[in-house]
């Protein structure tokens, strides 16, 4: 039914359909349709359809009730498409997020789909243009995946004059949101195939009319066949290069007026000229006509890159995947404990409700499960293939699978606080992210271009002083044999097949660097608690002193640890008593001080609790196997609680595998000495550090860097942020809340060390890649032009080497995925 005050665009009999939110009429049959106000409205193009489902997905359909003029048509951004909407606070909450900047302390964040990207040059543009906007303090594209990483000064700039700027130079920028990436790969699929299937079918006919020139040896046509031959070629070949080839044309044109050689503009020149030549000849009767290689190029060159999509996207779809495991809906109980269940989006729900999850369902937000027992697929999001069992109290992650029987999940997280939107964040911040490496391939394929059209320039006029006949056609070779387009794409195809595979594995790529740096690492260091070893600490024992029972000082220890994140802490409060603690302050990688009751305690290190009374620290810190914690005042200590520990699955694994590679191995641990060492000893590592300071970690890791190694560290990110950003590449152990705070160059989600060492080879394998790839973009381009420019090279050939050159490289980097599959 229609809201009662919703104008309705009704045509009248015979009429056509008016489209619903900007009331021009539909050509022909209605394609997009859009439920607003319970019913689904025709919309005549795909730019009204995404702006109207941007407005009824932000629940603001009362937008059009109270509208007194019809909205402008949405089908471009050259100030047509209502971009003010994505203004709004309620649309901005799907994809807009507020971070902290060094110029601005409410900083807003968005990733962005950018139509129209076909090359490097494109992403410079876009860059030089939108990056000059005042306002608009970070902006980051990825040439693979087409998406942008924009931060912005809201109180400078709005979102829709970003997104207006962009549509100012012929590009348009959505959301990033799943439904729009695929119905823009879906869109881009089908524009390609039909400019390829016209392309194709003028190519068969034109080849038909220029046959019998080729057989005809001899004997020639009358002139009048051959005229006639001439016209329907020429009729056939205009729709290839004014439909097929368009693009071509349009994006020379657009880089051209915005002063910038792009990659289209060999392309188009080639083309262009044939085209134009031939026409000429056609209707003054004199010279020959190339009409049937004009249509043979562009279909040859429009097959390869069409293929070239295709790999691109399956190659973005996989990277990804995690957008698209949320359902949309939820089977909330109306009361707990109770049955009833009513189905919400999840978007509805909220900390504390009550879900049902069947078996087979996928859990809806991160919570615990409060009924029933099953067993978890957590795979897609953290490597693990082998299924987790869970039962009530145990937590649960958002978009894992529930496998074996029904549960009820008590939501504690939803929305952008769950794991999964921090780790599509992460993976939001890499995919838009450009390394060194890719920038300067970038620059030098700019410069290739502008050579290579003066090169093509100069072959063109000394072969019109040599022959005449032959001087367009080689011009138009050595235009197009040598774009260098495979160079542009051998890096970031290749760095994101890579980041597509670690993060299935379970290894988190969070900063475009991290793969590249990772596969030169000379030397690794690792921090104890919690990444070594799990952190999850248990009470061995508790030895008091006479002055205070083992349950009072365990009351108190947990006390002064409340509020704090590490491992430790969270072995106390497992113990914890009825006390609280005021006056806290702590001071990393020693311990805590604090008031319990009146009395002033410290808590950690045994150094750092004995200076508060000035007792000399005891000689020996306890059982070497147990993490040693001491509680103590002013008048001493009080005693001594031990908690032990377990061994990370797989580090065995990555040890002897970063052995086998040379890569040299440091254990750096602010723990006491003996368990630091009995830690060392069981995995033999030579080099193991204790009681050492986030300082002193960072001094350690400069000392290395200073010899010339290339350092990664892994921590666990609770006391280690300054030492994981010292570190060439830095890897984070992330679980629960805490990934969000993560700060590492990769994130490990999984509690194995399996992922981190199939990561270890994934880079090697993908940077290995890029070489290869670069290889050959430098080697195709070097080799192809010598042989053009002699004239052994025609322009369908030309076209035929561009296209397989840019394919080459997209489907070496998919090797990754086969060769890197995880199990």
């Amino acid at each position: 039914m229609n809201a009662p005050d919703t104008p309705v665009l009704h045509s009248p009999p015979g009429a056509a359909v008016q489209c619903y939110h900007c009331g021009l009429p539909v050509d022909g049959p209605v394609r997009y349709r859009v439920r607003v106000a319970g019913e689904d409205r025709p919309m005549c193009c795909a730019g009204c359809a995404a702006v109207a489902q941007a407005i009824a997905g932000g629940g603001l359909e009362a937008f059009y009730a109270h509208r007194d003029t019809l909205s402008p048509k949405a089908e471009d951004g050259s100030g047509t498409r209502d971009l003010t909407v994505y203004d709004l606070p309620e649309v901005q909450a799907d994809f807009v997020r507020t971070v902290a900047h060094p110029d601005c302390a409410q900083a807003r964040e968005a990733l962005l789909i950018i139509e129209g990207i076909r090359c490097a040059a494109c992403v410079w543009l876009n860059e030089q243009h939108v990056g000059r906007l005042p306002g608009l303090l970070d902006l980051d594209i990825n040439y693979a995946t087409r998406r942008a990483r924009v931060v912005w000064d809201p109180a400078r700039i709005s979102l829709s004059g970003i997104l207006r700027a962009v549509a100012e130079i012929g590009y348009e920028a959505w959301p990033n949101d799943k439904a729009h990436a695929e119905s823009v790969a879906r869109n881009e699929r089908r524009d390609a195939l039909w400019r390829l299937a016209v392309a194709g079918l003028g190519m068969m006919q034109v080849m038909m009319y220029a046959w019998p020139e080729y057989i005809a040896g001899e004997l020639e046509l009358p002139g009048s066949v051959a005229a006639l031959m001439r016209w329907a070629s020429l009729v056939l070949t205009a729709p290839v290069v004014c439909y097929s080839a368009a693009p071509f044309f349009a994006r020379a044109w657009r880089d051209l007026s915005a002063r910038r050689i792009g990659m289209d503009l060999p392309v188009a020149l080639g083309v262009g000229s044939a085209f134009i030549a031939s026409v000429w000849a056609t209707v003054t009767h004199s010279g020959e006509v190339y009409f049937d290689s004009v249509t043979m190029f562009v279909f040859l060159l429009l097959g390869g890159r069409y293929l070239e999509m295709l790999a691109r996207q399956r190659a973005v779809r996989g990277v990804e995947e995690l957008a698209r495991v949320m359902p949309a809906l939820a089977r909330r109980l109306v009361t707990w404990p109770g049955s009833a269940t009513e189905a919400v989006p999840v978007a509805r729900l909220a900390a504390g409700d009550h879900v049902a999850v069947a078996a087979g369902e996928v859990f809806p937000a991160d919570g615990r499960l409060v009924d029933g027992r099953s067993e978890v697929d957590e795979s897609l999001l953290t490597g693990e293939s082998r299924p987790q069992a869970r039962a009530p109290g145990d937590r649960v992650v958002g978009g894992s699978v529930n496998i074996a029987s029904p549960v009820v999940l008590e939501v504690e997280q939803v929305g952008e606080a769950t794991r999964l939107a921090a780790i599509r964040r992460l993976i939001g911040r890499a995919s838009a992210s450009r390394p060194e490496v890719v920038q300067f391939a970038d620059r030098v394929a700019v410069h290739f271009v502008s050579a290579l059209i003066v090169l093509a320039a100069l072959t063109g006029a000394i072969w019109l002083w040599l022959d005449p006949s032959r001087a367009l056609w080689i011009f138009v070779a050595v235009l197009v044999v040598s774009c260098p387009c495979a160079l542009s794409l051998a890096t970031p195809a290749a760095l994101t097949v890579g980041t597509g595979v670690m993060s299935r594995s379970g290894l988190l790529v969070t900063r475009a660097h991290a793969i590249e740096t990772l596969a030169r690492v000379t030397h690794v260091v690792f921090d104890k608690t919690g990444t070594l070893t799990t952190g999850n600490m248990k009470v061995q024992a508790v030895h008091p002193s006479a002055a205070m029972d083992a349950a009072h000082m365990l009351a108190v220890a947990a006390a002064l640890e409340g509020p704090s994140a590490h491992p430790i802490a969270r072995a106390l409060r497992e113990r914890a008593g009825a006390l609280a603690a005021t006056d806290l302050s702590a001071q990393t990688g020693k311990g805590v001080q604090g008031q319990v009751a009146g009395r002033l305690y410290r808590l950690g290190r045994a150094d750092y609790v004995c200076e508060l009374s000035g007792a000399t620290p005891p000689a020996s810190a306890g059982a070497s196997s147990a993490t040693p914690v001491w509680l103590g005042d002013q008048h001493g200590l009080i005693g001594r609680i031990d908690l032990s520990d377990e061994l990370r699955a797989g580090a065995r694994a990555l040890l002897a595998r970063l052995r086998e590679r040379g890569i040299g191995i440091t254990l750096l641990s602010g723990d006491a000495e003996e368990p630091v060492r009995a830690l060392a000893g069981e995995l033999d590592i030579a080099d193991a550090q204790a009681r050492m300071s986030p300082e002193d970690k960072r001094a350690r890791i400069e000392a290395l860097q200073a010899h010339g190694a290339v350092v990664a560290m892994l921590g666990d990110g609770v006391n280690d942020a300054p030492v994981l950003a010292q570190a060439h590449v830095s890897v984070a152990m992330g679980s629960g809340t805490e990934l969000a705070r993560a700060q590492g160059d990769l994130v490990l989600l999984s509690d194995r060390f399996d992922a981190m060492t199939l990561g270890l080879d994934t880079a090697r394998a993908t940077l290995a890649i890029v070489r290869q790839n670069l290889r050959w973009a430098f080697a195709y381009n070097l080799l192809a032009i010598p042989p053009a420019m002699l004239g052994w090279i025609t322009p369908w050939m030309a076209g035929i080497g561009m296209s397989l050159s840019s394919l080459l490289v997209v489907l070496n980097a998919l090797r990754l995925q086969r060769r890197h599959k995880v199990d």
